[in-house]
């Protein structure tokens, strides 16, 4: 049989060299797609040999033409520090991104996932997110290119849904963690886990007291490809794919300061603007429709990636 072949944008990123793996593992053939602004290639250097996976180096901000059956929409900086470095450009990679891809299925009659954000709910006013809530979003503040970028991609979707019938996946991805995470970033999780293992203090925004849920890597790979691979009619979201367990930023510090064994202290800075202050999913949708929900616990999933942090500093 003729294998399937699967384009990944933004497939040398963090949680985008996870799919690629996993999709390689399910005997598909790989495109990936990255123009290395933040992805990394040491992110899939163990990939590289397979004869099924293969790269290309383009920015989604200009059209690309190949053959494939499956498209998965990852290209996008996902953390405040990089899609703060050049917000215009962010905007357009989510926005002209899209218009690309899209076009991109339309013509060849694909299938295509988008990953959207949990912060497409803003600062949220309800508390779990349902995906029925339309958000409290700041449309003109730092975070908007962002924000507001992939708002904007997600009507782009559900009106070539509705115009051209093109099938469509949205996902709205909440926070996530794991190996391959980059150290700069400013993620909470990889700036607590460095900041433990250098021994330096841990800087917590505000008093630490607004809460996250966090998705370890796998099981949100296990949720992504499973919604892509669902072929109900209805199960074309949005839906939250996130971890429902709620914790707080200084429960996070306390956790991993204690994983780690380190000295590090806990030192409070101001909260940046339009930081939300609650951020947790329901995932009824994504429990009812096929049957998923995240089983890696916190304490399990922090492990390995303090391991991958710790032999990652050892080499630089």
């Amino acid at each position: 049989m003729k294998k399937k072949r699967v384009l990944v944008t933004g497939g040398s990123g963090f949680l985008g060299s996870h799919i690629c793996e996993r999709l390689l593992g399910m005997g598909r053939e790989v495109i990936c797609v990255d123009n290395f602004f933040t992805g990394r290639k040491d992110n899939i250097l163990h990939l590289m040999d397979n004869p099924f996976f293969e790269i290309i180096r383009h920015d989604v901000t200009f059209p690309l033409y190949v053959e494939v059956d499956e498209i998965y929409n990852l290209a996008c900086p996902a953390s405040p520090i990089h899609y703060q470095h050049d917000p215009v450009q962010t905007t357009k990679t989510s926005v002209h991104g899209a218009i690309n891809m899209l076009g991109l299925a339309k013509r060849i009659r694909a299938k295509i996932f988008q990953a959207s954000t949990s912060e497409v709910y803003g600062d949220p006013e309800i508390h779990p997110q349902t995906e029925g809530y339309w958000g409290n979003v700041n449309p003109i503040g730092i975070r908007s290119c962002y924000d507001e970028g992939k708002r904007c991609a997600e009507t782009l979707f559900f009106d070539y849904n509705r115009q051209h019938d093109l099938r469509i996946k949205v996902g709205r991805i909440f926070n996530t963690y794991g190996p391959r995470m980059a150290m700069d970033d400013g993620r909470v999780v990889s700036n607590f886990v460095v900041q433990a293992l250098r021994g330096e203090d841990i800087t917590v925004y505000g008093k630490g007291e607004q809460t996250r849920s966090f998705c370890y890597v796998d099981d949100m790979v296990d949720g992504i490809i499973g919604f892509m691979e669902n072929t109900l009619d209805d199960c074309i979201g949005p839906m939250n794919l996130g971890n429902p367990g709620e914790f707080t930023i200084l429960e996070l510090a306390k956790t991993i300061i204690e994983l780690v064994g380190s000295k590090s202290r806990i030192v409070f800075r101001e909260l940046p603007l339009d930081d939300p202050m609650q951020r947790k999913p329901d995932i009824t949708f994504a429990k009812r429709s096929m049957n998923w929900e995240p089983k890696v616990p916190l304490r399990d999933g922090l492990a390995p990636t303090v391991e991958y942090f710790d032999n990652y500093l050892k080499k630089i």
